[in-house]
């Protein structure tokens, strides 16, 4: 994608970017070179997009054929209108992974949607991608139960024997609610997993594969990085998940790859079609879109890297992946920023705890749902907390909890202990600001559902604010 072409061009068909450019002093004409196009002012929700009426925010102020709602991480609604044709685009990234992972094109394939149905944007936005698959001549049927578990257990025993492969289309911690608390012989059915939304640890791949049969995890599972605003930026290919899990068993390497040692969404992104730039460890994107946007700052953490310097440094450090992938640059995402809390000076990273719940001695209690927060006690002394969503018929289970589990008040010792252990391991902050005596957190187990902190169809939320 030329960056100043798209600028001309949407600077010329919508209304809110000619207002915007005016109130910063901007005339198009002076913009003719990419180094003037990076001289540009960001674009944001606060600054562009909450500021304007809708329609003045689209190609000539026309609103598009459909319109998703995302909750956005602040939980104030935004509104983005699309097209068919900005589906088609996106379309691309999801045949990208059935064909070259899931070999979709000589397989028939029922894909599952269980995102959230309705105007929120993962749903119907995955179902209207898929049918662009199937016009294009592959053999993959969609049915869309949504986030309803119940609607799930009862279509696939139907249907899944019929196909070749199914696929399950959704975010991390429900598929893994659907696969653990849905009685189905997941093993016959060639399963594999398509995430969106959030980072996940290679643990937890690696548990989903072995929870549904799954040979090979590596061309089984993929994770888009979309976005409300934009759609599908990038997705994981099976070049891009065999260095994540390269690098996943050493914290050292990746610290030195990312400048972290905790693991980031590991995508590959066509600049053909989404132009990205880093900023100060967070990135910006540039696409023609249902809403337009010139250099927006989604304040994700993270960053690019080329594709010959990406096969450099592992090369450099003894790795010689198996799958060839495109040769397309890297986006790495570690997530919103405010989407951690600090303590001790530390900052706790949602990721950090989530492998803990992976771990094999509470992997089989938990849902891996979760909820961090920073909480202060009468004496004012501050305490790392987190708030467990129990596997549903667990809670209340203490006095004759199921075979293998231990009572409430064991389990929440060992899940304090395997967390700690993690965050001993991953996080350098926590390991070296935070005296040892405060390492151990206070975790609280909630029945599944709990409408406090994890209440039904709503996007989960990991950590909270004191």
């Amino acid at each position: 994608m030329d960056p100043v072409e798209l600028f001309h061009r949407v600077a010329a068909t919508v209304p809110a970017y000619q207002e915007f450019l005016a109130e910063h002093g901007i005339k198009p004409s002076e913009i003719t070179t990419f180094q003037d196009f990076k001289r540009l002012p960001f674009t944001t929700k606060d600054n562009y997009t909450r500021r304007h009426p809708l329609p003045r925010l689209c190609r000539d102020g026309v609103i598009g054929d459909v319109i998703a709602v995302s909750s956005g991480s602040t939980g104030v609604p935004s509104y983005w209108p699309r097209s068919a044709a900005d589906e088609r685009v996106i379309a691309d990234r999801f045949e990208e992974v059935f064909r070259d992972a899931f070999r979709a094109r000589e397989r028939t394939t029922l894909a599952v949607v269980c995102f959230a149905l309705g105007t929120w944007v993962g749903g119907l936005f995955t179902l209207n991608c898929l049918r662009h698959l199937a016009e294009r001549g592959y053999p993959i049927t969609a049915v869309a139960p949504g986030s309803d578990r119940r609607e799930i257990a009862r279509v696939l025993p139907d249907l899944a024997p019929h196909f070749d492969q199914v696929v399950l289309l959704g975010y991390p911690p429900f598929l893994k609610d659907v696969i653990d608390s849905c009685a189905l012989p997941w093993a016959e059915w060639d399963v594999k997993l398509v995430t969106a939304g959030e980072v996940f640890s290679e643990e937890w791949r690696t548990l989903m594969a072995e929870r549904t049969g799954m040979a090979d995890p590596v061309h089984g599972t993929a994770s888009l990085y979309g976005t409300a605003d934009a759609g599908v930026l990038g997705n994981e290919t099976p070049l891009s998940i065999e260095i994540r899990r390269f690098l996943a068993g050493r914290p050292g390497t990746a610290r030195e790859l990312f400048g972290e040692s905790r693991l980031p969404t590991l995508v590959q992104y066509d600049p053909d079609v989404r132009f990205f730039e880093e900023h100060q460890g967070t990135l910006l994107f540039s696409g023609d879109n249902g809403v337009p946007l010139v250099r927006y700052h989604i304040a994700d953490e993270g960053g690019l890297i080329e594709h010959g310097r990406m096969l450099e440094f592992v090369r450099g450090h003894g790795f010689e992946p198996e799958a060839t992938g495109p040769e397309r640059p890297f986006a790495y995402v570690f997530g919103r920023s405010h989407f951690t809390v600090s303590y001790y000076g530390a900052n706790i990273y949602p990721e950090n705890i989530a492998i803990g719940l992976e771990q094999p001695e509470v992997a089989s209690a938990v849902t891996g749902k979760f909820v961090l927060e920073v909480l202060e006690d009468a004496e004012r002394a501050r305490h790392l907390t987190v708030t467990v969503e129990l596997r549903p018929g667990l809670a209340g289970d203490e006095d004759d909890p199921p075979p293998g589990v231990p009572s409430d008040g064991e389990l929440a010792d060992i899940v304090a202990r395997v967390i700690m252990l993690q965050l001993q391991r991953l996080n350098s902050e926590f390991a070296a600001y935070v005296p040892v005596e405060r390492q151990l957190p206070v975790v609280r187990l909630r029945a599944a559902g709990d409408p406090g902190y994890f209440p039904p169809g709503a996007k989960h939320r990991y950590t909270r604010s004191s």
